[in-house]
């Protein structure tokens, strides 16, 4: 039977074969690991063919050992948000989706490995912009840069960005007629004298706005732009933007390398601190209602898992560097 006839890989099996992914792309993984792996592996069709795509995937980076495939696909920048679903989009495995998906993910991954400017997981970075501004760069993200006479367009490929705009139009040889737009995959966000933040996710961009104000114009959308003033956030789509909201205090303290929050649940805070250390962090349902608040370094997020059971009832187990699981303390 062919590939095209066979019925696409459920979003479960997807996820898991990623799962097992991340696990034998660590050096830390041994015999106990792997036959794990094989075990899930052979248990169902549908897990063999899910791992078979994986397999096809990596023998695309030559004649590398298996070991080293696995290693090149590990340093890939993917977008931090909708992490796992792009790895599944690069290896052909998302559900429902099949080559397609593969095709088109190989492609924007291609892009943001040749991007002017990207960082890996947990790096963060700054860049002076011609026009006096200055780009930030948060975890996983990926940028192109198109400054010209006529144009100031930051495209967004992956991740998210922190824009302070310069002087802007008649200053440092750009026209009157060049106003800084920041491209995402579903529309432009134009600034008005500003600093912001726009962050790529899976089907939707966030734009946070911290001073002046932004437009933002959908690529498929009809009417006028949205505006967005100074303590507002907006998602959007390819078709129209949500409803402005008030923006958290504390959305901006990546930017100085630090995570911030107020009263939030453990999964909730596990989720957003895995966009900054490779692998996957699991938490527990048992404990994912747990809240807490604090401030807390980005620069070691080892440190951070291992501060948790000081505050919570919790136990964190690491089964490899790249694979750690936050579960109730015993």
């Amino acid at each position: 039977m062919s590939t095209l006839n066979q019925p696409a890989i459920s979003e479960a099996v997807a996820q898991q074969a990623a799962d097992w992914l991340t696990v034998l792309m660590s050096d830390e993984a041994g015999d106990a690991e792997r036959r794990d792996w094989l075990r899930w592996r052979d248990a169902e069709p549908e897990h063999a063919r899910a791992w078979a795509h994986i397999e096809a995937f990596a023998g695309r980076f030559g004649n590398l050992h298996q070991g080293a495939a696995t290693q090149a696909l590990a340093h890939v920048a993917l977008p931090a948000s909708g992490k796992r679903r792009q790895l599944l989009a690069w290896l052909g495995v998302a559900g429902g989706a099949g080559l397609l998906a593969a095709h088109g993910g190989a492609v924007d991954g291609a892009r943001t490995v040749l991007a002017d400017y990207r960082t890996a997981t947990g790096e963060r970075r700054e860049v002076a912009l011609r026009d006096g501004g200055v780009l930030t760069l948060n975890t996983a993200s990926a940028v192109n840069v198109r400054f010209d006479g006529h144009h100031r367009l930051i495209e967004l490929l992956a991740g998210e960005i922190m824009v302070a705009s310069g002087h802007g139009a008649g200053s440092a040889g750009f026209g009157d007629d060049a106003p800084l737009l920041v491209a995402t995959h579903e529309g432009r966000v134009r600034a008005l004298g500003t600093r912001f933040a726009v962050r790529q996710r899976d089907g939707v961009s966030d734009v946070a706005v911290f001073e002046s104000a932004v437009e933002i114009s959908p690529a498929d959308g009809v009417g006028a732009p949205l505006r967005l003033a100074a303590g507002h956030s907006a998602t959007f789509t390819r078709l129209r933007p949500a409803a402005p909201q008030a923006i958290d205090a504390h959305l901006d303290a990546w930017s100085r390398g630090q995570m911030i929050v107020d009263d939030v649940t453990l999964g909730e805070f596990l989720a957003d601190l895995s966009r900054y250390r490779p692998g996957l962090i699991h938490c527990a349902p048992e404990v994912a209602h747990l809240r807490l608040s604090g401030v807390f370094p980005l620069f070691d997020t080892e440190r951070i898992l291992n501060m948790l059971p000081n505050s919570l009832p919790v136990q964190v187990r690491s089964r490899t560097r790249y694979w750690v699981s936050v579960e109730p303390a015993p």
